[in-house]
């Protein structure tokens, strides 16, 4: 038996601070994203996504509305609400879902297509710009709706999405073709792993395989189009490094080009890989994971330093005050990350799972599930943000939606399915990634997790189980004092790769107790990364720091942080959940001066500095912020 993740209907959370953002994510902001996607939020960003999909059914007439990939939305949407109907039944949702699923099947056309904006705008133009119209990757996002509604209980939209499958196997089996946007890729995995049908899995191993076999091949087949609904990008067809096209999947080694697309390219490329055991295939994930991780990420785990394309540059370009760190990205990052561990058991994917979700991944979203940022900035001048310039992408705060609204049901679909990402198994071990509350339901029997993770420092896991086998618990890379009890006894246990193995014979009742400090960090760039030069940002557990202007009684830009100040945990920030852990301390600001340029040394006056967790900013009043501070 391979590692395999133990799916999300085996695995319930039960966590204090997870839990009420699942619930905010059922109760609030699901049903939100519908209004959005009905036109019924006054004053949000206008979608239209519904009515385009009463248009392609014949029920109503008018113009497509919309990016050409509109359709993804109402996918996305579909996918967390099935992960939502998981979490908390509902019958008035479970209804819409229903309602929603029945529209999208009178859309598809006897052969299977399935393509809002083609089968109202351009039915004679279907599949002839595989580079900017996002055919392939709206199949893709439908097909992972489709196999997230199965695992709900519903079936529906999973044979509709067979259809489409089938359709898309039967024009690219023959014909040359790949998708100028990766995505299609995972839905035929997620949709063979559900199925068995392993014509998926070989036609998402071919797009994989002709990707960068013939670089020039979007110069060949891209067509003139007439840049309303799709191009208009200023993306010729010869930039083959921004989709990936340059080299062959197995033979690249840097990550370059639109973010979103190459992350999506290599959660399909681990998925596959680890299915097939294509080892080149692996190795070549694996050299990526190096690269972003070590040289093109920020440190809140956020990726894409240019706003051009949304892209990754080169090795340590990483402006803060010009990060795109895209949500969609951040999203896409902890796929891979969790994709890798279906082939490679190491804590270093688990790790950054860990740094997306608590960071770059839950910034995304305003503490109320009802505003949503598509770009994440490390720091933010409000003379510059949104005004000036190179800066027109960074805004302070986040909007009700988006006329490009990836992000907010991409993020929807993480936090709504995060169940799925705590546990794998194989033969005779069962591994925990994250300390994340829950009760799962595994091959030997259940176990129940308890933790004050984030914001304190212990975990307990009770085993209702008989037998023996091996529970390999993964331990957070910045945890450096650990304490583990086994029954209350003390034991070491076994290390590897960032994991804890305890192998023994377990009984009902027996647990597993971990404990250990969450000290306050202070982290430091590699001298390459220009931006961060005599700067310093400040962790604690897995959780980022950031000051805000609101705290503060010196502008963000003036404050200094001594080497050797006390920082002090504390709580009750205004305007902020009372659990969330705050840090407090002694610091100066550098006062102002008269002129422009002096001789004079600037004096500095101290001051008390307050730090909250990243997440959270931009919750309350606007103004500047930063994540990495002069010390």
């Amino acid at each position: 038996m391979s590692i395999r993740s133990v799916p999300l209907s085996r695995v319930h959370i039960r966590d204090d601070f997870w839990s009420p953002r699942q619930q905010l994510m059922t109760d609030v902001t699901i049903p939100y994203m519908e209004r959005i996607l009905r036109d019924e939020v006054p004053g949000a960003e206008k979608s239209h996504a519904v009515e385009n999909f009463r248009m392609a059914a014949g029920e109503s007439s008018g113009a497509f509305y919309g990016m050409v990939f509109q359709d993804s939305d109402v996918a996305k949407w579909l996918e967390a609400a099935a992960y939502s109907l998981m979490l908390k039944p509902d019958a008035a949702l479970e209804k819409r879902v229903d309602e929603m699923v029945a529209l999208v099947g009178r859309c598809q056309l006897p052969d299977g297509y399935l393509n809002t904006y083609f089968t109202v705008r351009e039915p004679e133009n279907r599949w002839q710009n595989l580079l900017e119209c996002h055919e392939l990757y709206c199949a893709g996002h439908m097909l992972e709706a489709g196999v997230a509604l199965h695992e709900a209980g519903k079936d529906e939209l999973l044979h509709i999405c067979c259809r489409l499958a089938d359709h898309i196997c039967e024009r690219f089996e023959k014909e040359e073709g790949i998708p100028g946007h990766e995505e299609i890729e995972i839905g035929l995995l997620r949709l063979y792993q559900a199925t068995g049908n392993d014509r998926y899995l070989r036609m998402a191993k071919t797009f994989l395989d002709r990707r960068g076999q013939e670089p020039d091949w979007f110069i060949r087949h891209t067509p003139a189009h007439p840049g309303i609904h799709y191009g208009g990008y200023d993306i010729l067809p010869a930039d083959t490094a921004y989709n990936q096209t340059d080299v062959p999947v197995r033979a690249q080694h840097a990550a370059r080009g639109h973010a979103v697309r190459q992350l999506y390219l290599l959660t399909a490329m681990a998925g596959v890989a680890a299915e097939t055991g294509d080892a080149d295939m692996a190795d070549a994930c694996r050299r990526l994971f190096a690269d972003i991780r070590q040289r093109q990420m920020y440190v809140t785990g956020a990726v894409g330093a240019c706003a051009t394309h949304e892209s990754f540059t080169v090795a340590y370009d990483l402006p803060g005050d010009r990060c795109y760190g895209e949500t969609c990205a951040s999203v896409a990052m902890t796929f891979f990350a969790h994709a890798m561990l279906c082939g490679d058991m190491d804590g270093k994917y688990a790790d950054l799972m860990e740094l997306e979700l608590y960071n770059a991944a839950l910034s995304g979203m305003q503490l109320d599930g009802r505003r949503f940022f598509y770009v994440n900035p490390l720091r933010v001048d409000m003379r510059l943000a949104g005004k000036v310039a190179g800066y027109t992408h960074v805004l302070p705060r986040r909007p009700a939606w988006h006329a490009c609204a990836c992000c907010p049901p991409n993020l929807a679909r993480l936090l709504t399915s995060l169940g799925g990402y705590l546990w794998s198994e194989d033969r005779d071990t069962v591994y925990s990634h994250l300390l994340i509350g829950n009760d799962a339901e595994l091959q030997h029997g259940r176990i129940h997790l308890e933790t004050g993770y984030p914001w304190k420092g212990w975990a307990k896991y009770t085993l209702e189980a008989e037998g023996e086998f091996c529970l390999a618990i993964h331990i957070p890379g910045h945890v450096r004092n650990l304490t583990v009890r086994v029954c209350g006894e003390d034991t070491e246990g076994k290390r590897d790769k960032g994991y804890l193995y305890l192998r023994r014979r377990w009984h009902s009742g027996d647990t597993v107790e971990l404990d250990f400090p969450l000290p306050v960090r202070r982290l430091y760039a590699r001298r390459e990364v220009s931006d961060c030069a005599g700067k310093v940002a400040l962790a604690r557990g897995p959780v980022i720091y950031c000051l805000e202007a609101v705290d503060q009684e010196a502008p963000v830009g003036a404050l200094v942080l001594p080497q050797e100040a006390e920082i002090r945990e504390i709580q009750g920030i205004p305007g902020l959940p009372d659990d969330l852990v705050a840090l407090e301390m002694t610091g100066e600001s550098v006062a102002e001066q008269d002129e422009l340029y002096s001789e004079r040394r600037p004096e500095r006056e101290e001051h008390k500095i307050v730090a909250v967790p990243y997440f959270a900013w931009a919750n309350r009043e606007t103004g500047d912020m930063t994540v990495w501070i002069r010390e």
